[in-house]
């Protein structure tokens, strides 16, 4: 699995609503009522991410959520980090 570029990463990110490019990774909070909703994300999150076997990282705070993808074995952002990432945007 080939990194992405600079250039291609700024392109894909023009998709994707709300996320950002913080080092070698992208980041988006998801807000939510409450920590029911937030849990039931989660669980979509964790469907999704064990079906495509990439895992993000996810940090839980009540009624926000953070996912942070990145391809830890190719050090950086693959094709792979924004693929899961439409797929948890349409999941919100």
């Amino acid at each position: 699995m080939a990194l992405l570029s600079d250039n291609v990463i700024t392109e894909k990110l023009g998709s994707l609503e709300g996320w950002g490019h913080e080092g070698n990774q992208i980041v988006k909070q998801f807000k939510f009522k409450n920590f029911i909703e937030s849990m039931g994300f989660v669980t979509k999150v964790a469907i999704l991410a064990e079906r495509v076997d990439h895992h993000p990282d996810i940090l839980i705070e009540y009624s926000r959520v953070t996912i942070t993808l990145s391809t830890h074995s190719e050090g950086g952002l693959t094709i792979k980090d924004f693929n899961l990432a439409n797929e948890i945007q349409k999941a919100s």
